[in-house]
């Protein structure tokens, strides 16, 4: 409270202070990685796809590109960029990575486990592998973090790949059995298992755009490989409530915003088909979004007022819209991926806060809302579409020459909000008026 003067009987005072929004006990406050995408070193499907398309993803730049972010990555046009190799190292680095997120404040942290490592030959598994990744596990638990454990996070063996991958059938009996193998053995220590991440993004970019592995453009295999991995959930969810009755099964959806509402069409197949496809088999909802969809017939001419590295429109409001949509599931939702492009940290910290406000909104409109979690926490190599390492998410800086660790001023932002469990949105100010009379008049 400020006294502004006092003059001729009357007092100005000026009241200034910050609403705050609330979130509910026991939310859950993370960020989010992939096994091939930070652990490094990797040898699936994707890296060998790597290694043969890196030299025309180069030579592609300067046409996929627009100039301003040619100028500011000009990495993008080094066949090296599109190789994953050691990632961030984060498989030799975990815990030092694991002691990073706890002094965030993050009270559960995300992470998939590479089907490639665990069965690297048809039917024989690597048993140190998996105490590789039990050893995660209990390094999570110790810092007091929730595991959720993402088992496919779209690699897979050389071996599926040579049987057809995903389009084939039998991939998802496989995939069963690699799930059973897994829950029966690190299950004890994990709550939350997401069985897919972004099935509709595998499909779509992989079979119809044909732009990151399989790279084959193939509607109808696209199609089958969509509906095995619906079947491949169903059928994993059966697996692992049978080896633990308490498990929390879902998956993550990518989602967009569809301001357009003459595009009900396109919205309901992209963010609705797989969840009511599945959804007698989901104990939660996993939400990816990241921006809005614009369906342009040159999006590369489009002058975004508010843009991240990637081009992308900052949409905070798009959130609320996409967590509304999912209410009538009557399942809890968790945000398991939400970030942003921006090397410089220069908009991280506005886009966190102002996602969260808009997320807030849904849980007072009604909206199950328990968890978020940032993309990413680390910088990664960002596999989809093969865009490689100049597309900086990270919460944590990462030096790829020198694998330092550098936490972020926006990481810092983000941890106070994880340790108080609310946001201060905005600042009010109230005028108070109090003159000779007595009479109090009030200004916002």
């Amino acid at each position: 409270m400020v006294k502004l003067c006092s003059k001729g009987g009357s007092l100005f005072w000026l009241y200034k202070f910050m609403e705050t929004l609330k979130f509910p006990k026991n939310f859950l406050w993370g960020a989010a990685t992939s096994a091939h995408q930070a652990e490094g070193n990797n040898h699936n499907d994707w890296s060998e796809w790597e290694k043969k398309n890196a030299e025309r993803l180069a030579k592609e730049a300067g046409e996929k590109w627009e100039k301003w972010q040619q100028k500011k990555f000009p990495e993008m046009f080094n066949p090296e960029n599109y190789i994953s190799g050691r990632a961030c190292d984060h498989y030799n680095r975990y815990e030092e990575d694991f002691d990073i997120a706890k002094e965030l404040g993050h009270n559960a942290h995300r992470f998939s486990i590479e089907w490639s490592r665990i069965e690297p030959e048809e039917g024989k598994f690597d048993e140190k592998e998996i105490e590789h990744y039990r050893k995660v596990i209990l390094a999570l638990r110790k810092r007091g973090m929730e595991p959720f454990v993402t088992l496919w996070h779209f690699t897979s063996p050389v071996w599926i790949r040579d049987m057809g991958g995903w389009s084939n059938r039998k991939v998802a009996d496989y995939f069963v059995r690699y799930v059973e193998k897994i829950v029966s053995s690190l299950g004890e220590n994990v709550n939350f298992w997401i069985t897919l991440n972004e099935p509709n993004i595998y499909s779509g970019l992989g079979y119809f755009r044909a732009v990151q592995p399989p790279g084959k453009r193939n509607i109808i295999k696209g199609i089958k490989a969509y509906l095995n991995l619906v079947r491949a959930h169903k059928k994993a969810y059966e697996k692992i409530h049978d080896i633990d009755h308490n498990a929390q099964v879902g998956f993550t959806n990518s989602v967009i915003y569809f301001p357009d509402k003459f595009l009900f069409w396109a919205e309901y197949f992209w963010n609705h088909l797989f969840i009511k496809l599945t959804q007698s088999s989901l104990d939660f909802i996993g939400c990816n979004y990241f921006t809005k969809a614009d369906f342009h017939f040159n999006t590369r001419r489009m002058k975004i007022k508010n843009p991240t590295d990637l081009g992308w429109e900052i949409i905070p409001e798009g959130i609320y819209h996409i967590v509304m949509s999912c209410k009538k599931y009557n399942l809890p939702i968790y945000i398991t991926e939400n970030g942003l492009a921006d090397a410089e940290d220069k908009k991280r910290t506005a886009f966190i806060r102002d996602h969260l406000f808009w997320l807030c909104r849904t849980i007072q409109d009604g909206a199950n809302v328990k968890g978020y979690f940032h993309w990413s926490f680390l910088e990664v190599f960002e596999h989809v579409e093969l865009r490689g390492f100049w597309p900086r998410f990270g919460l944590v800086e990462i030096n790829y020459k020198t694998m330092e660790r550098k936490i972020r001023k926006s990481a810092w932002e983000y941890a106070k909000i994880c340790r108080r469990n609310e946001i201060e949105t905005k600042q009010i100010e109230i005028k108070l008026l109090v003159t000779y009379d007595n009479v109090i008049l009030v200004v916002f």
